[in-house]
């Protein structure tokens, strides 16, 4: 259960001597326990961004910044990202603004036919080795609030073993869904609906060499706690195709609208899993704070990483386009998946599925009657 989780990474950084209280008495403060948690793998929190225009100084041949931003539309870096205070959970208070992302009428990438919005970690470091903790919060609103008659898929990885999703999932009965899923493979693991105004925390644990991920959720400013216990999942990922953002895919007889969603306390760790939604290197709490509010907090100051300097990439082998937007990765509650299959010639893609691209490791032949096109020298789909 989290709880024996969480309690081990409860570690004093110091005896608490009874001298030690006796000053924390004199000076009226609260004598805590601080949690140390993990260690900070990459920092996508947006702290050192004075706009999203930034995100254009990044580029195939100027690879800067925390981020790596190509998967977009044909307007302005504005349409699709914007920055402010406004945009993040108020409780995340290691996080100086969050993001909104756009969808609109002109966010199709590269020719596709579906609208997508997404950034993705510009790093060389080992996010996807060992077990690690990918955080996360996600809320919506009533204005520009994401269809519920269109699949959505959010936070998702390339091969999409791991993500959420929302709206109703292709293939299934109905016409709208109001649920906000996590699933793997295409199976749901958890849902709830997704109302308005409500800040969804999530982390997923991820163990690339056991093959699992697990995942835990809290809403506003609750810590975090595990929902669903690692389960069996093809972990795979170049570690470099975790797509902060949203794909939608089309469906016939809906027309687009404007959908924003926003984004806040994006970072990776390893070690032991930050609960707090504070987030790492939160300041510190102020005087006068119960021991309990503290000790349920693992972001004090000290916990700051050098990893969270950024670190451009060496390779553009680690930064395939990301469109395996398999229609087949539906709820095990509503279809069954046309996912990837193996056969005695090898695995074949489903329609939609990326078949090829440098540095790219899936499989490369289409199932029939799907062919296998050339996009860019990064991305081949199956259409």
């Amino acid at each position: 259960m989290p709880d024996e989780h969480l309690s081990r990474s409860l570690i004093p950084p110091h005896p608490v001597t009874a001298k030690m209280k006796s000053a924390a008495a004199l000076f009226g403060l609260a004598v805590h326990v601080i949690t140390v948690a993990g260690t900070i793998l990459w920092d996508g929190r947006f702290n050192d961004f004075t706009s999203s225009s930034d995100l254009d100084k990044w580029s195939w041949g100027n690879q800067v910044g925390p981020y790596q931003y190509y998967i977009h539309g044909s307007s302005a870096t504005t349409a699709y990202v914007n920055l402010s205070p406004d945009f993040k959970n108020p409780a995340d208070s290691g996080s100086t603004k969050g993001a909104k992302i756009t969808l609109d009428k002109t966010a199709y990438w590269n020719g596709q036919n579906m609208r997508r919005t997404e950034l993705i970690p510009q790093t060389t470091a080992a996010i996807a080795s060992g077990k690690v903790f990918y955080h996360f919060s996600l809320m919506r609103k009533d204005v520009n609030a994401p269809a519920t008659t269109r699949e959505h898929q959010i936070a998702f990885f390339e091969s999409h073993f791991t993500e959420l999703k929302s709206g109703w999932q292709s293939g299934a009965s109905g016409i709208s869904d109001p649920l906000l899923r996590w699933c793997t493979g295409g199976q749901t693991q958890w849902s709830t609906e997704w109302l308005a105004n409500v800040w969804h925390n999530v982390a997923y644990e991820i163990d690339f060499g056991a093959g699992t991920v697990g995942f835990w959720h809290s809403t506003g400013s609750d810590a975090l706690t595990q929902k669903v216990a690692p389960v069996k999942a093809s972990t795979s990922s170049n570690g470099a195709d975790w797509h902060v953002g949203v794909l939608e895919l089309p469906r016939d007889g809906y027309a687009d609208t404007n959908e924003d969603y926003y984004w806040s306390g994006v970072y990776i760790e390893s070690g032991s899993l930050t609960a707090s939604v504070a987030g790492p290197g939160a300041p510190p709490p102020v005087a006068g704070s119960s021991s309990s509010s503290i000790a349920s907090s693992s972001t004090s100051s000290a916990r700051v990483s050098s990893s969270t300097t950024l670190i451009t990439s060496t390779t553009r082998a680690a930064t395939s386009s990301t469109a395996t937007t398999s229609k087949a990765q539906t709820s095990s509650t509503t279809s069954s998946a046309a996912v990837a299959t193996t056969s005695a010639s090898g695995c074949t893609a489903s329609q939609w599925s990326q078949c090829g691209g440098i540095g790219f490791s899936g499989c490369k032949t289409c199932a029939a009657p799907f062919t296998c096109k050339v996009s860019n020298d990064y991305y081949s789909q199956c259409l």
